[in-house]
């Protein structure tokens, strides 16, 4: 509705200016051949001006557009051999069109010259200096009024591409938040697992009730590995410090390094703490990385309004001053936020130091300012100053046209005129026209009363029409008021001002003049005011908008983690639980599914990697095999009839491997299948993966649609596909997806 009233006021507000020159040829020069050569001239510059320069979206520096420039120079300047008088409304078509096409500098020159030109043209016609002036300032404020209300519609739209641009801005902060996250917790997870497996697989045979503790711990990381995937796509993750000194502890001693921990701190807020425990956590994980420490020691302690952490070892690797590492960037990112600091140094000793400082307390956060595109400011700089020079003008031309009558009124009547004009134009600029400024109804109507004062009370006095801008008292009515009243009011006003021009004279021109002044500059204050209020909307929208996308982003950060990261947590999970079973009974599988575990546990630290990237690809084949292995060792029999698919496209193959992914991971977690069918057809047109199971999983009788069912459907429902997944006649679940194939 918004675009429609703006191009609705543009159209009525040019074709007043075209109506205003027809009616000064019909009322010079009557005779069929002008008024119907005129007539033809107005029409084809309005048609212009709407159709070319002013559409939304049209390509201004495109030879049509200049072809339709010259065009425009021509009706502007050869009717003025005919209608000298008459046509002088003309060139600001022309000074605001050449605003629009012409490049640089040279548009403004030719923009001046148009204006100034118009003034000195009227010299050869009339003597006044008043008139000369008021022409020129004539001619400026036409163009810019054309050049402000094309061009606004069209700043409106570039806001709207730019805040796509600031959107992917937030986006890729909230990848390199994620990315964070994901390192600090799932990569601390995922190499504890990794080392408790080496150990366990050495310790099996040997040392059975050990390994059994070991496998014990695995469990339980890899199960609050798992809560953390959903915690960190839910940005609901607040470390416990002191899990994570016990959990360090555990660690440090599995792997043979002799640890002290000393604690004496106050208590800390949940910012500090978590920071706190992450800093711990990395530098533990980076020791068990990259360092052959034997001895670590942990010491945490507070003093004043401060907590410090130092975590010290005999291990420090070669490269740690050459390269600090994307986990001690994160770190001190992380410290820096809340008001705290971070330092890694390594000693000549080869002792390796890492030491963080974070604040009891830290501040609030404040929100973040983006950086923004130089468009947004230019924009609104751009409608604040279009407007200023707009309002002025009118202010002039209406002081241009009194001074006409300075014979009558005098200097007191000019003097009067010039108070009442400043002080409405200072209502207009300062209230009636700031976008941020919300006024009350009562401060409404107050600010219309002194505005109706300032046009009322010197026409009543001096009895001439043209004292003050009657047309801004209509605009800001249809601004400040309720808008059906607004709209009311702005016809009343108009109205009455016509009355009064009737009053002072009856001449039917004059009452058109007077009508076509008044309308105008009621629209145009109207248009401007809100076109430039649009600007500023949609710029402070920024934030919204970008909040929006990242919210996207996080769903499909939180897809990719359910579907790599969950079907790799739940096969250690799984492969961990029959270790701990056969650990005792058959050392030697116990070892082989170890080793699988290992591997597991590995490819996961590169899957944590890639999702925040957003490299990961998944592979049909490798999650077949995957799928047969892992089914196998929970003694389910499977059996899988795969059509070839290499000719199937890379997305619908990536997208089966995830269905597939996602299928198997479910039926591990949730039913007690014995059997498993897994079925791939194509044809020409559709292909078709069946994933069907004897185990009805518990879950199917409270919900049909789970976390994982809802992900994967919104990713098979991009290819143009279905997912549909339930019971089947025969007692058995089965999980199908159907994914349309084109053809050229």
């Amino acid at each position: 509705m918004s675009r429609r009233l703006a191009y609705f006021v543009i159209s009525v507000v040019f074709a007043n200016y075209l109506l205003d020159s027809f009616l000064d040829v019909v009322k010079v020069s009557a005779t069929p051949a002008r008024i119907v050569g005129s007539l033809a001239c107005l029409l084809t510059i309005g048609y212009l001006q709407l159709r070319v320069f002013s559409r939304p979206g049209a390509h201004l520096r495109s030879g049509r557009a200049y072809l339709a420039l010259g065009a425009m120079a021509v009706l502007v300047y050869v009717p003025l051999l005919f209608f000298p008088a008459e046509w002088t409304n003309m060139p600001g078509f022309l000074a605001g069109s050449s605003l629009l096409v012409l490049p640089g500098r040279v548009r403004w020159l030719v923009f001046f010259a148009v204006a100034l030109g118009n003034g000195g043209i009227q010299a050869w016609y009339v003597d006044e200096v008043f008139s000369q002036v008021y022409y020129m300032i004539a001619s400026m404020v036409a163009g810019l009024v054309v050049y402000g209300l094309s061009r606004l519609p069209s700043l409106v739209k570039q806001l709207e591409t730019v805040r796509s641009e600031l959107a992917e801005l937030a986006v890729s902060q909230e990848r390199l938040r994620f990315a964070r996250d994901l390192h600090d917790l799932l990569g601390f997870s995922l190499s504890a697992i990794t080392l408790k497996v080496e150990l366990a697989r050495k310790l099996i045979g040997a040392h059975t009730d050990r390994a059994l503790r070991e496998l014990a711990e695995i469990l339980g990381i890899a199960r609050e590995a798992l809560a953390d995937v959903r915690a960190v796509a839910s940005s609901y993750r607040e470390l416990s410090l002191a899990d994570e000194i016990e959990s360090a502890r555990s660690v440090l001693t599995a792997a043979g390094v002799a640890t002290t921990i000393e604690t004496d701190h106050p208590d800390l807020s949940p910012r500090s703490r978590t920071v706190l425990a992450t800093v711990l956590r990395e530098g533990v994980t980076n020791l068990l990385r990259h360092s052959e420490a034997t001895r670590c020691a942990i010491t945490i302690s507070g003093a004043g309004r401060a907590v410090s952490i130092d975590i010290v070892n005999d291990g420090a690797p070669a490269e740690a001053e050459a390269e600090r590492g994307s986990g001690l960037t994160n770190l001190a990112t992380r410290t820096a936020a809340i008001g705290g600091s971070l330092l890694a140094q390594t000693s000549p000793d080869r002792t390796y130091r890492l030491h963080a400082e974070v604040p009891v307390e830290p501040a609030l956060r404040e929100p973040a300012s983006d950086p923004r595109p130089a468009g947004q400011p230019m924009a609104m700089r751009f409608a604040q100053v279009l407007f200023t020079a707009v309002v002025v003008g009118y202010g002039l031309m209406s002081l241009s046209q009194v001074a006409f009558d300075y014979p009558r009124i005098g200097l007191p009547g000019m003097a009067v005129a010039v108070l009442a004009t400043a002080v409405e134009l200072g209502l207009v600029l300062s209230l009636v026209g700031r976008p941020h400024v919300r006024l009350n109804l009562v401060s409404s109507l107050a600010v219309l009363a002194v505005m109706a004062m300032c046009v009322y009370v010197p026409v009543w006095i001096f009895g001439n029409p043209l004292m003050g801008v009657a047309g801004f008292v209509a605009g800001s009515a249809a601004l400040l008021l309720p808008r059906r009243v607004g709209w009311w009011a702005f016809l009343a006003i108009v109205a009455g001002q016509m009355a009064m021009w009737i009053v002072s004279s009856p001449d039917f021109f004059w009452v058109a003049y007077g009508f076509v002044a008044v309308t105008n500059h009621g629209l145009v204050l109207y248009a401007l005011t809100r076109l430039r209020s649009m600007v500023s909307e949609l710029h402070e929208a920024r934030e919204e908008l970008a909040t929006a996308a990242v919210a996207q982003e996080r769903l499909r950060f939180a897809r990719d983690l359910h579907d790599l990261l969950g079907y790799s947590l739940s096969a250690i999970t799984l492969k961990s639980e029959l270790t701990h079973r056969l650990a005792t009974a058959d050392p030697d599988r116990a070892r082989q599914e170890l080793t699988e575990v290992l591997e597991i546990s590995r490819q996961a630290l590169a899957d944590v990697r890639s999702v925040a990237l957003s490299y990961r690809e998944l592979s049909f084949d490798e999650e077949t095999q995957s799928a047969q292995a892992l089914l196998s060792a929970a003694d389910i029999e499977v059996t899988v009839r795969i059509d070839a698919c290499d000719q199937l496209p890379k997305e619908v193959k990536v997208t089966l491997a995830t269905v597939l992914r996602e299928g198997v991971t479910n039926l591990l977690r949730h039913s007690k299948a014995e059997h498993c069918e897994i079925v791939l057809s194509s044809s020409r047109h559709l292909v078709t993966m069946d994933i069907i199971n004897d185990g009805i999983p518990v879950i199917e009788r409270k919900s049909r649609d789970g976390s994982g069912i809802g992900n994967l459907t919104t990713r098979v429902r991009a290819l143009g596909g279905d997912l549909h997944a339930g019971l089947t006649p025969e007692h058995t679940y089965r999980l199908r997806a159907e994914i349309p194939l084109s053809f050229n």
